[in-house]
């Protein structure tokens, strides 16, 4: 549980974040997006000590990062690691706080101070969340707009709005807060990892919260994809299962099960990874707090209002 302090360490830290934050970096065979992203990050006025978590199959990403200008520090596991590249790379950090970037993405020249400079103000703040802007162009994330439209109430010792959910690529995270935490989850391997890791930090009693005072910097790859990411869509059934209401879990469930039957694009491997992976989840469920578990009710209820507003995609 985090301690309350009266005191305000952003004081002594004017200018550099380098001996608070740490920027870890996960990739996967995407050499020429890897090289961009630590270009960005060591031109950064902060100087943050980058860990790269080198998912890859071959040694492309291995060549690029220690013929890097910069100094990053490379970490090869074994096996494709996914989301939890990340918690290896916070293990392996020396300072309080991580930022994550993907191979895709990476942080505003201040960002990183100013997010050191909010979490030393607030000592329960265990996850920030930055303003996304996507492309050259810096278009808007729609995730902006529904994150500073947060139904929770605000918090008096949480700047910005608490959320309940965020982009793994624009956030902060308080080493202990997200140890505490239990990083991301295994299950879940990657795609939409982190709702599940709000839910565990709230629990845990960190707040999680949306600044648009951040910004992070997100250039991904065109997709081409048609229908839903079905790894988005069984990981976010499988969050359920692992913590909500079994009659949360068990609605969504069907939801997926009809799409299923009648053809929905992605609804059908969705599904059947779902059950493959349920027992598991069976195994390591347990519910919210009630606390939490109204927040996310709130969350709920915004979410499908919202939609109902927005009609047919």
């Amino acid at each position: 549980m985090p301690v309350p302090s009266t005191s305000d360490p952003s004081a002594t830290h004017p200018d550099t974040a380098e001996d608070r934050v740490t920027v870890a970096v996960i990739t996967r065979d995407r050499c020429a997006s890897l090289v961009r992203t630590l270009d960005a990050l060591t031109a950064l006025p902060e100087r943050p000590p980058v860990i790269v978590v080198d998912n890859s199959t071959g040694d492309a990403s291995l060549r690029a990062v220690r013929h890097h200008p910069g100094t990053a520090r490379l970490l090869r596991p074994r096996a494709n690691t996914g989301a939890l590249g990340r918690n290896l790379a916070v293990d392996r950090a020396d300072t309080s706080y991580v930022a994550f970037s993907d191979d895709d993405s990476w942080w505003e020249p201040g960002a990183l101070r100013r997010a050191a400079d909010l979490l030393d103000a607030h000592p329960r703040l265990g996850l920030v969340v930055a303003r996304t802007l996507v492309g050259p162009d810096g278009t808007e994330d729609p995730l902006n707009t529904v994150l500073a439209a947060s139904p929770l109430p605000p918090e008096p010792d949480l700047p910005g709005r608490p959320v309940l959910g965020f982009l793994a690529c624009a956030c902060v995270v308080r080493k202990d807060a997200f140890r505490a935490a239990g990083g991301f989850h295994p299950l879940l391997f990657f795609g939409g990892e982190e709702t599940l890791l709000a839910y565990d930090l709230a629990a845990e009693g960190w707040g999680v919260a949306y600044d648009p005072s951040l910004t992070a910097r997100h250039h991904p790859a065109p997709t081409g994809r048609h229908g839903r990411n079905p790894r988005l869509w069984r990981n976010e059934v499988l969050t359920l299962w692992l913590r909500r209401p079994l009659s949360v879990a068990l609605a969504a469930s069907a939801r997926l099960a009809v799409a299923a039957a009648t053809g929905r694009p992605g609804a059908a491997p969705a599904l059947r990874e779902l059950l493959a992976r349920l027992p598991a989840a069976l195994a390591r469920r347990h519910r919210l707090p009630p606390a939490v578990e109204r927040s996310a009710r709130l969350i709920d209820t915004d979410r499908t209002a919202r939609a109902r507003r927005e009609g047919p995609a």
